[in-house]
């Protein structure tokens, strides 16, 4: 390697996980001092607002993911489901509620306690996941309801009349959760603070969408699945943040730079997939070298749409309007997000066609009804029209009790030799 081939690949994992980490120690110096922070989820955060007012923002998505990649959620889950939470609801929640009843315990850090909490309609579990920390805490709870697609391929845009009417209804609702920002933190709301964090945003936005064209090179430059998930991170995380805005122009960079030299995410580069679904934390590298042992590596993943904030849409903020662009923003981005959950099917079939793909993974998981259901009929309907070999791998996203990690590779053994097969017998038709 040259000596600016070492210096740039590689980095940007790298600075994600710095950036990673000096969030969670900011909520762990939060928690320290006895302040508040704002509970959000990652489809639909609206951090500009909460930033705007200089709120700490958690995720417990994130949080309880972390609890399953760091072998801790079994603990935690077990918790409880002792304090009474059934076994059969999303991990998600329970790893969180563990985390609530030990006083913020996490490995990441202490959480701090919500101020609020700030939720969108896109998962049918935020509501009751609200509802929990309201009962808990007695503190205020602000719901986002965003009109979803009426129907497949029903998507209305600028210039219809239902969708100004979804825009001004989203509009009315940000300026509700502005008054309840004020009367918690005792701060004046400031427009031009806004503007100055949207542009922020644009920018990860712009350089998200940028960084997943970038994956239909061949080699791929990075992994959806692995990669991919220190990416979302940081566009969580630090949305909105200046220092997470400079990492995604770095790491674009790195992308390309990647790109133009032949440089891959593997060594050898055969199979490219897309993963449908949420991943395997429980299990997290195992569950990658199930494929990559295999020379597969995933170039794309409905994940990295739904779970981006909307970052994936490539929305711009217009900042000389910024309370309308960010409704139609969050309109837009939750909208897609919902989408890419319960049109799986047309989602993938759009990957394909850019990203030369040879299979598709389908992960349904115990934890996530929400993203779980239909994917069997989705997978059926995406083969029919598509020709494109796929697998349907069960497990979860935090309970090891359900991870069947022999079960799995035999599975992904099969679908391999089976894309084998296909590959000599295609091969041998040319000629």
């Amino acid at each position: 390697m040259t000596p600016q081939t070492n210096e740039i690949v590689g980095r940007g994992n790298k600075e994600g996980a710095s950036l990673f980490r000096d969030w969670f120690n900011g909520l762990n110096e939060t928690a320290k001092r006895g302040e508040g922070a704002a509970y959000v989820f990652v489809m639909g955060s609206f951090n500009e607002i909460l930033k705007s007012f200089d709120m700490p923002v958690v995720f417990p998505e994130i949080n309880s993911l972390q609890l399953a990649v760091r072998r801790a959620a079994g603990d935690y889950l077990n918790e409880a489901e002792d304090y009474g939470y059934s076994p059969d609801i999303c991990g998600y929640v329970k790893a969180d509620i563990a985390v609530q009843l030990r006083g913020g315990d996490h490995p990441m850090g202490q959480i701090p306690k919500p101020a609020m909490t700030v939720l969108t309609n896109a998962c049918n579990t935020y509501l009751k996941w609200g509802e929990a920390w309201e009962r808990m805490y007695e503190m205020p709870m602000v719901t986002i309801d965003v009109p979803g697609t009426r129907m497949a391929g029903g998507q209305t845009w600028e210039g219809n009349q239902d969708f100004a009417n979804d825009r001004s209804y989203v509009k009315k609702q940000i300026e509700e959760l502005i008054v309840v920002c004020e009367q918690v933190t005792g701060k004046k709301f400031d427009i031009d603070k806004l503007r100055d964090v949207m542009g922020h945003t644009n920018t990860v936005s712009r350089c998200w969408k940028e960084l997943m064209d970038l994956n239909m090179s061949r080699p791929s430059v990075f992994n959806a699945l692995t990669d991919g998930t220190i990416y979302l991170g940081v566009a969580n995380g630090l949305r909105g943040d200046k220092a997470g805005a400079d990492y995604f122009e770095r790491l674009v960079e790195e992308m390309k730079y990647k790109a133009a030299n032949g440089i891959g995410t593997l060594t050898e580069e055969e199979f490219r997939l897309i993963f449908v679904g949420v991943p395997c934390y429980p299990i997290f590298r195992r569950f990658n070298e199930l494929f990559s042992e295999w020379k597969g590596t995933y170039v794309h993943s409905t994940y990295l749409w739904f779970a981006s904030g909307g970052s994936n849409t490539g929305y711009q903020y217009d900042l000389s309007n910024p309370l309308d662009s960010l409704a139609e923003g969050t309109l837009i981005s939750v909208r897609d997000a919902m989408d890419s959950m319960f049109h799986h099917d047309r989602v993938v079939e759009d990957m394909c066609k850019d990203f030369a793909i040879d299979g598709v993974v389908y992960h349904p998981i115990k934890s996530c009804r929400t993203v779980s259901t239909g994917l069997a009929d989705g997978r059926r309907a995406f083969t029919e029209r598509v020709g494109i070999p796929s697998l349907f791998i069960e497990s979860d996203m935090m309970d090891q009790r359900v991870v069947a990690e022999a079960q799995m590779k035999n599975r992904a053994d099969a679908f391999f030799e089976g894309l084998i097969n296909r590959r000599l017998v295609e091969t041998g038709a040319n000629h």
